[in-house]
């Protein structure tokens, strides 16, 4: 079911598209909502640079390596996410400065690998990003970037939003992945498109010539164009999923595999783990005028 809907937002086939019709009143009803609350939601102003990085479609599209590129750039700076897939609630500081507070699955798999990539910022992770931004003003951040905050309508910000090289299914959910209507895409400051705007590099580490590819991430078959030589089989699990040491060891032993591929998101719920592991680093390469941009907004703030 879950690659059923996965396939029908991101690269449809025509068994999808009469699923597509009978849910696009609800589809049409959800958009016009989400354009409303945009237009009539006044915007609060904290007295200090936010820049969001985010998107219009549900799942992944380089948020979390756009943002650790971002912020590696400034100092005082503090990431504030939601945290999503933690098995916590509420405000939790997840790094001070490169110093980790928690644990991962306190602070949820993005959050970690922001922290642990970001030595000298600060990571919040928190449901009410007011609370949050408050925190970190208070403890002297001069910027602040909040992961996935383009539907956070109601907080003044310079918004970057990222979009993916081809979009086939433009439609809201629940027909489509678009959070709003496409047209939406206007009140960003700046439209990053990958492929143009910036790109993806891969790189590998521990390659081995047998290896079991393990992911819990949102549209895994976009891996797919970066996979190596080795790949055996792919085990994939719902996006933000947890990993069980046992369960791993059990699939390398059945696929006779001598590593397990994984990605950086992956690898931070794996830290503990004592199995070969094969890494998947990836860096995004952004255009210098993203940068340029970003940083007239915060030196003229």
């Amino acid at each position: 079911m879950k690659d059923f809907f996965e396939e029908m937002f991101f690269s449809p086939k025509w068994y999808h598209y009469p699923l597509i019709v009978i849910l696009s009143p609800l589809a049409l009803l959800y958009g016009l909502m989400m354009y409303l609350r945009r237009k009539l939601i006044a915007k609060k102003d904290f007295g200090m640079p936010i820049v969001s990085v985010g998107n219009l479609i549900v799942g992944g599209s380089g948020k979390t390596p756009f943002v650790i590129a971002l912020a590696s750039r400034y100092k005082d700076v503090t990431v504030i996410s939601r945290g999503y897939g933690r098995q916590s609630k509420g405000l939790l500081k997840v790094s001070e400065k490169g110093k980790i507070l928690t644990t991962v699955e306190e602070s949820g798999d993005e959050a970690m690998l922001m922290a642990v990539s970001l030595p000298q910022a600060s990571v919040i992770v928190s449901e009410d990003r007011h609370s949050a931004i408050e925190l970190a003003k208070k403890e002297g951040a001069k910027l602040i970037i909040l992961d996935d905050g383009f539907n956070r309508v109601e907080i003044k910000k310079f918004e970057i939003l990222l979009e993916p090289q081809s979009i086939q299914n433009i439609l809201p959910f629940p027909s489509g992945a678009f959070r709003e209507f496409s047209f939406s895409r206007k009140y960003a400051n700046i439209v990053a498109k990958e492929g143009k705007s910036f790109t993806r590099k891969v790189s590998f580490e521990n390659l081995t010539s047998k290896m079991l590819l393990v992911t819990a991430i949102s549209n895994p078959h976009r891996l797919d164009a970066y996979l190596p030589e080795g790949v055996i089989h792919k085990v994939t699990l719902e996006d933000h999923a947890y990993f069980d040491e046992e369960t791993l060891k059990k699939l390398l032993e059945k696929y006779k595999a001598e590593s397990l591929l994984v990605t950086e998101k992956d690898a931070v719920k794996m830290q503990d783990f004592k199995l070969p592991l094969s890494h998947m680093k990836l860096k995004l390469d952004i255009e210098d005028e993203i940068f340029s941009s970003v940083d007239h907004y915060v030196n003229t703030y």
